[in-house]
């Protein structure tokens, strides 16, 4: 069997180099190698801890160093990040298993002259306990003690003000909510949590989003029976809220034009009773195949899927009576499940509301007269959400709003998400 330590140091290490998603990297490394069940949540738990809590454990072992962290050997420097958070955040890993297992891993490693650093480092960072800086108000205090960077806590608490702000970032540290969404052309909430029940997992109901269930440990789904039939698919309780925000209802034409993997595409299916058209397009094949695949073990048959350029207007598509533009974002309500995106490039964010709006511009084209166009984002930034919206309405003078809705993570028990319900004037 393989040390789940090791395979944390690897995938870690390949994430700082790749610069790639946890979510994928874990599920590629999980999928070929041989861990018991116990060690795959460890090792998923390490990785994804050692990403969460960077900043703070960077402050931590900055105490105890000489020398500045990025002057460290990458691999000693990532085994000091898993020791140090197991130290400090793993209750039930022992400081002692900790520290004398990341020192094994020196010399496995090829580099054993950090050995002695490491246990020093280590055992300095046991006795010394969490410390973070002096509890100020300042954007550096909050940033190490919610690590993340302080360009984002500065723009969470002038955007939001502080109690928004500091909610969802206490929010984000904290175990995510898995929740499905119930296939209600197949079954109801309570015979879905009956079924559950009956294959050993137990699950609550979502306290906004009627159709939705919160699981707990619920282990591999796509094993479970009612997962093969079809019975649910994984989706957050926002994007749920979201679509049906965009109320729809049988026999409409809906268009989903950024849909993979296809659970919005697939969510407004099950609301409209499978009856009517639902055209879900993305920019690429494997993408839409994704779709498919999903709307297949659904047995969701109005869901069509086509590859299509979001920001491309096609005349041959006769005009529809909703609209969905979930359009690519910077990710920042994703930060508690993808603890990567924190650290996400601020160049890269300041290019996207144009194609924001490119997108949006585009999309309202296919909408009929007295149709609903819902415009959305897994994004906590003005400048992606109201801003967006904001030009829209100023250069469109047929629409009007009628919702405009920040979903926050410790109000919602969901991702932070935001959506903006447009409505366009009716034929006169």
């Amino acid at each position: 069997m393989e040390n789940p330590r090791q395979l944390a140091l690897e995938t870690i290490l390949k994430l700082q180099k790749h610069q790639s998603y946890s979510n994928l990297s874990i599920a590629g490394a999980l999928g070929s190698h041989d861990l018991s069940g116990a060690d795959k949540s460890f090792f998923t738990t390490l990785v994804y801890g050692v990403l969460e809590r960077k900043i703070t454990l960077d402050y931590n072992l900055s105490q105890y160093l000489k020398q500045p962290l990025k002057k460290l050997n990458p691999k000693v420097y990532t085994l000091l990040l898993l020791g140090a958070y197991q130290v400090l955040f793993l209750e039930k890993v022992p400081d002692h298993a900790a520290i004398n297992e990341t020192v094994k891993l020196t010399r496995k490693n090829g580099v054993g002259f950090a050995s002695g650093l490491c246990n020093a480092v280590l055992r300095n960072v046991a006795r010394g306990g969490l410390r973070l800086p002096k509890e100020d108000g300042s954007l550096h205090y909050y940033s190490v003690k919610y690590s993340v960077p302080e360009s984002l806590v500065d723009l969470w608490v002038s955007s939001y003000g502080p109690e928004k702000a500091l909610g969802a970032l206490e929010d984000a540290l904290g175990p995510r909510p898995l929740t499905v969404r119930v296939n209600t052309t197949k079954t109801t909430r309570e015979e879905l949590r009956e079924r559950l029940q009956a294959e050993g997992v137990t699950s609550v109901p979502h306290e906004f989003a009627d159709n939705a269930l919160i699981l707990e440990e619920a282990g591999d789904l796509s094993a479970l029976p009612s997962f093969q039939e079809g019975l649910f698919h994984v989706q957050d309780a926002a994007s749920q809220l979201c679509c049906e925000n965009l109320a729809v209802g049988p026999g409409m034409r809906v268009y989903d034009l950024c849909a993979a993997p296809g659970g919005k595409s697939c969510t407004l299916a099950e609301i409209m009773g499978n009856e009517g058209e639902v055209k879900a397009f993305d920019l690429y094949e494997k993408r839409v195949a994704l779709i498919q695949e999903n709307a297949e073990r659904l047995g969701l048959s109005i869901v069509d899927t086509s590859v299509g350029d979001a920001t491309e207007f096609s005349s041959e598509l006769p005009l529809a009576d909703r609209v969905l533009c979930d359009v690519p974002c910077a990710g920042f309500g994703d930060i508690g499940r993808k603890p990567e995106i924190r650290f996400k490039d601020p160049g890269f964010v300041d290019n996207l509301p144009a194609l924001q709006y490119d997108i949006l511009n585009n999309a309202e084209h296919y909408l009929a007269p007295g149709g609903r166009l819902v415009y959305s984002t897994s994004s906590l930034n003005p400048a992606e959400n109201e801003a967006v919206v904001s030009r829209f309405l100023k250069e469109h003078a047929d629409y009007h709003l009628l919702l405009e809705k920040t979903y926050f993570p410790q109000d919602y028990h969901c991702d932070g998400f935001y959506n903006a319900v447009l409505e366009k004037a009716g034929d006169q």
